[in-house]
C-alpha cells in the first residue's frame, strides 16, 4: 500500500508545511524548531504499530481501550524512528521497553496531526506534479456502488484508475483487501502517492462519516466531492441526525473539496447543498422530489429497461444525455447520475460521456454484494441493505410484477451499532415482503437473541397494527434462515439476504467465522434443485 519509492523529508520540513493552527509540537519541552531532531529524515508515517516502517513516524494516539504508546516497542521494531504522542504517552514510552530508543515529540492532540503529516512526508497531493483526479463519495447508502460507476465510466473515457472503498481498494490493476469504508489517514496518503507513482489519471474514494469524524481524510483535498443521500444510520456514533448532518457537510468545505455534487432530492440533500462553503452543482434524481426544487441537473423519462432503467440526464444550455443501467431499483439511477455528473464536474466535455457511456455501459458494472444477482428462477438476489432506507428501497426494487409471486426476506441487524433502527427495519420488511425471517448478522460482542429480539418486535407490531398478512419467523443461526427462505420459494418468487453484502466472515464474540451470503445462498439454490448464475464473484 505505499510507493516504491519516498523522498526523505526532514521532520523540520514536514512541520514547516503545516496550519499554524495545528497543534505545538516539542520535545524535552522545547519547540521541535530549536531541537537537531528536526533534521531527522522521514519517509513514511504509521498510526498502528503492526505497520510501522524503517524511516517511520509513529504517531501514537489514545484507542478506545489501551493507548497507541503502549506499543512503541513494536514501532521501533518496524524501523520506527521517531514517535509523536501526547503527554499520556510520552510517559507511557518512558516507562516501557523502548524508553531513549528514539527521540519522543509531544503534542496536544497527536490525532489532528496524523492527516496532514502523512500528506507532507508522502507528497500525496503535490501541486506542482502530476496525480489523479480524486472523486470522493459521501452519505448513508449508495457511496459504494458510485464509486465503482465512476471508476467504470471513467476507464470508459480511458483513464486508468484507482478506488479506496469497502469492498476492495485497487491501484490501477492491483487489488488490496479493504477492512475499513476509508483506511487509516497514513494508508489513504501513501495509497495517493502510490497511485501517483503509477501514473494513474484518477481515483474514486468512499468517504464514510466515521472516515470525517476520526480524522481519516484529513489532509485530502478532493477535486470533485459528491453527496448521495442522508437517512438514519450510525447514530450510536454520531448521537443524533443534525450531528450526522454536520460530520457528512464538512466534506463540502473549501479545503476539503474543489467543487461538491450535491443530490438535492429531499430536505437534507437541499440542506447540504446550502451548507457547503465551496463551489456546489446539485443533481435531483427522484420525479417526486417536493415542488419547486430546482437543480442543475435533473433525472428525466426513467423507463424499464431489462432488470434495470434507461433515463435522460438534463443540464445546463439544454444538454441532454441518454444513460442507462442495467442494476436493479431506481436507487441505482440516482447513483448513475451522481457518477455521470461527478465526473462532468472534473471538466469531462458531455459529448465525449456520452459516447463513452453508449459504447461501454459503465453504469451496469457489477458491484460486489450490491443487488448482486445469484440466480434468476427463483431471483435470488444478496444486498448490502443495513439500514431502514436501504431496505425499504431494496424491498421496493425487487418486487416482480408476477401476480402469485412473493418476496422472501432473510435479515438481522448488527450488533453494538444503533439499536434505535432494529424495530424500524423489522417494520419496514412486514409492510414490503410477505415472508420475514429475521436471522443474525454481525452480533460482535451483544447477545444475539436480544439483536433479534429488537428486529423481530418492530415486525410483529407492524403486521399486528396494520393487519398485514406478511409471515414472520425467527431462524438461526444465518446459512440455515437462508437455506429455509429457499426450501419455501418457488420458481417466481425472490429471496432477498440482505444486510452483510460482500462481507465473508461473521463476527461472534471476537470470533470471525468464515460466512458469505453469495456462497450460502447458492448452496441453498442447488440444493433445491435450482439453476445458479456463473460465475458467482467472490472476494476472498
Amino acid at each position: 500500500m505505499r510507493p516504491r519509492h519516498v523522498q526523505p523529508v526532514s521532520l523540520a520540513a514536514a512541520l514547516g508545511g503545516l496550519d499554524a493552527a495545528l497543534p505545538t509540537i516539542t520535545v524535552d519541552g522545547a519547540p521541535v524548531r530549536d531541537s537537531p531532531v528536526g533534521s531527522l529524515q522521514l519517509t513514511g508515517v504509521a498510526v498502528d504499530s503492526r505497520a510501522a516502517a524503517p524511516g517511520d513516524l509513529y504517531i501514537a494516539v489514545p484507542g478506545a481501550q489501551r493507548h497507541g504508546a503502549e506499543f512503541t516497542a513494536q514501532a521501533v521494531a518496524g524501523g520506527a524512528v521517531a514517535v509523536l504522542t501526547d503527554a499520556e504517552g510520552a510517559a507511557l514510552v518512558g516507562a516501557g521497553p523502548a524508553a531513549s530508543a528514539l527521540p519522543v515529540l509531544v503534542a496536544e492532540r497527536p490525532r489532528l496531526l496524523v492527516g496532514p503529516l502523512s500528506a507532507a512526508v508522502f507528497a500525496s497531493q503535490p501541486a506542482d506534479a502530476a496525480r489523479p483526479v480524486l472523486f470522493g463519495v459521501t452519505g448513508t447508502n449508495g457511496k459504494t456502488t458510485t464509486t465503482y460507476f465512476i471508476n467504470a465510466l471513467l476507464r470508459a473515457l480511458g483513464r486508468t484508475t484507482g478506488l479506496i472503498g469497502t469492498i476492495e481498494i485497487l491501484a490501477g490493476a492491483e487489488a488490496i483487501p479493504s477492512t475499513l469504508t476509508t483506511p487509516e489517514s497514513p494508508q489513504v496518503h501513501s495509497l495517493l502517492a502510490l497511485m501517483r507513482e503509477r501514473g494513474l489519471g484518477a481515483a474514486a474514494m468512499e468517504v464514510s462519516s466515521h472516515a470525517l469524524e476520526y480524522g481519516r481524510v484529513d489532509g485530502v483535498v478532493f477535486d470533485v466531492a459528491g453527496f448521495t443521500n442522508l437517512t438514519q444510520d450510525h447514530l450510536d456514533l454520531h448521537g443524533d441526525m443534525e450531528s450526522y448532518f454536520a460530520v457528512k457537510a464538512s466534506l463540502f468545505g473549501a479545503g476539503r473539496s474543489r467543487v461538491g455534487v450535491v443530490t438535492v432530492d429531499d430536505e437534507w440533500g437541499a440542506r447540504m447543498a446550502a451548507a457547503a462553503t465551496g463551489p456546489v452543482v446539485t443533481l435531483r434524481t427522484d420525479p417526486d422530489a417536493p415542488a419547486g426544487a430546482s437543480a442543475d441537473w435533473t433525472v428525466e423519462a426513467i423507463e424499464p429497461a431489462g432488470l434495470g432503467h434507461r433515463f435522460t440526464l438534463r443540464g445546463p444550455g439544454g444538454t441532454a444525455l441518454a444513460l442507462s443501467t442495467g442494476l436493479p431499483g431506481t436507487f441505482n439511477v440516482s447513483n448513475a447520475a451522481l457518477a455521470a455528473v461527478m465526473v462532468l464536474a472534473s471538466g469531462v466535455d458531455p459529448e465525449d460521456l456520452q459516447r463513452a457511456a453508449a459504447a461501454h455501459d459503465p453504469f451496469t458494472v457489477q458491484v460486489p454484494g450490491r443487488m448482486q444477482l445469484i440466480s434468476d428462477a427463483p431471483t435470488g438476489i444478496v444486498d448490502f441493505a443495513h439500514n431502514p432506507d436501504a431496505l425499504v428501497r431494496t424491498l421496493a426494487a425487487v418486487r416482480r410484477p408476477d401476480p402469485g409471486s412473493r418476496v422472501i426476506i432473510v435479515f438481522g441487524a448488527t450488533g453494538q451499532r444503533d439499536e434505535t433502527k432494529r424495530p424500524i427495519m423489522g417494520a419496514a420488511a412486514a409492510r414490503l415482503a410477505d415472508v420475514v425471517i429475521v436471522t443474525d448478522d454481525d452480533p460482535h460482542d451483544e447477545d444475539e437473541e436480544q439483536i433479534r429480539r429488537g428486529v423481530l418486535a418492530g415486525a410483529r407490531e407492524a403486521v399486528r397494527a396494520e393487519n398485514l398478512a406478511c409471515e414472520v419467523l425467527e431462524v438461526f443461526p444465518r446459512a440455515e434462515a437462508i437455506e429455509a427462505a429457499v426450501a419455501m420459494a418457488g420458481e417466481r418468487d425472490t429471496v432477498l439476504v440482505a444486510g452483510r453484502g460482500h462481507e465473508v466472515w461473521q463476527e461472534i464474540k471476537g470470533v470471525n467465522h468464515a460466512l458469505d451470503d453469495r456462497v450460502e445462498l447458492a448452496a441453498s439454490l442447488t440444493r433445491h434443485g435450482f439453476s445458479v448464475r456463473t460465475p458467482v464473484a467472490i472476494e476472498s
